[in-house]
């Protein structure tokens, strides 16, 4: 979830600015949702629980009798995962919490997730390591630098890249996921270390 007057997130300069035109965008096409979700009493807080619990199950069911399964919650993560921001805007409860909040349940997500396809040998485990350490660090370098009024002028977040490339390596491109998640690594890297100079300069 993000605002214009948040002071702390994690988003960078434009992100932010793509946020809020994707908020707009999303509360007008979601907006008989967001009202019945709203008179039925359903939060932010409430939708960001259900797009973290989808995105969990995609663990247990991550195997070759249930890869189907398993995506669909994958799928139902990130849909859902872009419902609460809306919903926080339409009850005006937007804030810094619910954006901590939303961007913690992500980390999770991408932290099982990418656990998941170590085990299952579908991704190197250097790689995926790798991939949690600096996605994480860059994360919450990006929460400090905002917090510091330094924030990263552009960042990306491959996890969506990830998420589909998933499907790619189980049905198309066996082998490939690897090669996908350490140019990943790669500019996360760079992102953290850029991140790293900034804090240490500013404090």
């Amino acid at each position: 979830m993000t605002d214009k007057n948040l002071k702390i997130n994690c988003y960078s300069d434009g992100e932010g600015a793509f946020m809020e035109w994707s908020q707009n965008i999303r509360a007008k096409a979601l907006g008989p949702l967001l009202g019945v979700l709203g008179s039925c009493g359903v939060r932010a807080g409430h939708v960001t629980l259900l797009s973290l619990i989808c995105g969990l199950l995609f663990s247990p069911f991550f195997g070759e009798a249930s890869y189907l399964t398993a995506f669909v919650f994958l799928l139902l993560h990130v849909l859902i995962d872009g419902i609460d921001g809306p919903l926080a805007r339409y009850l005006g409860k937007a804030g810094d919490r619910g954006s901590f909040t939303d961007t913690a349940a992500d980390q999770i997500v991408v932290t099982t997730t990418t656990i998941s396809l170590i085990l299952s040998g579908h991704l190197d485990a250097a790689a995926g390591g790798f991939y949690i350490f600096f996605y994480a660090a860059v994360v919450t370098f990006a929460f400090i630098r905002n917090a510091l009024e330094t924030p990263y002028s552009w960042l990306f977040r491959p996890r969506f890249v990830v998420f589909g490339w998933i499907a790619i390596e189980v049905f198309f491109l066996p082998g490939t996921l690897s090669g996908v998640v350490w140019a990943a690594v790669l500019l996360l890297g760079l992102k953290s270390l850029t991140g790293f100079v900034a804090i240490r300069r500013k404090i």
